[in-house]
């Protein structure tokens, strides 16, 4: 059992994160939260708000900044779209060692660091009936990306 707690973000890979802004932010209505590239994953990444505060959504919206990182090849195969359904969780290092001894198909044997220094580990959609699945436990020090001041575009 991996014991989510929340569905932590959709996520949605893109061409270009400004391409997309219009409709995430004037079209859905979504609140940009921040914009940060990380340079191991070689993406840039945009997280958007949407909802209340009694059942909010987070969408990770994922832009390549190399040809061959893993985002760049999943738009080159299936083209812009939904890439993986991230799930919160505690004990990220004891969640994989759980799965791994039961069967799950793990990408990431061990947590990595994602956006807002979250640890993070992928479960291969083999073991997911066909869903690129995420675990991601939140860092301690930033467990809510930081708002851009006054709404800023980077």
């Amino acid at each position: 059992m991996i014991e989510a707690k929340a569905v932590n973000h959709i996520g949605i890979a893109v061409h270009s994160i400004d391409a997309q802004r219009d409709y995430y932010e004037r079209i859905l209505g979504a609140r940009l939260e921040s914009i940060e590239e990380v340079a191991e994953q070689r993406v840039r990444v945009a997280f958007y708000l949407l909802g209340g505060s009694q059942c909010p959504v987070r969408l990770e919206i994922l832009e390549p900044t190399a040809a061959d990182s893993p985002i760049a090849a999943f738009i080159e195969k299936r083209g812009e779209g939904v890439h993986h359904v991230a799930y919160t969780v505690d004990d990220i290092a004891a969640r994989l060692a759980m799965l791994k001894s039961v069967g799950v198909r793990l990408i990431d044997e061990r947590p990595r660091i994602g956006a807002h220094q979250a640890q993070i580990a992928f479960l291969h959609p083999k073991s997911t009936g066909g869903v690129l699945t995420e675990l991601c436990q939140p860092s301690a020090a930033a467990t809510k990306p930081a708002p851009l001041a006054g709404g800023a575009r980077h």
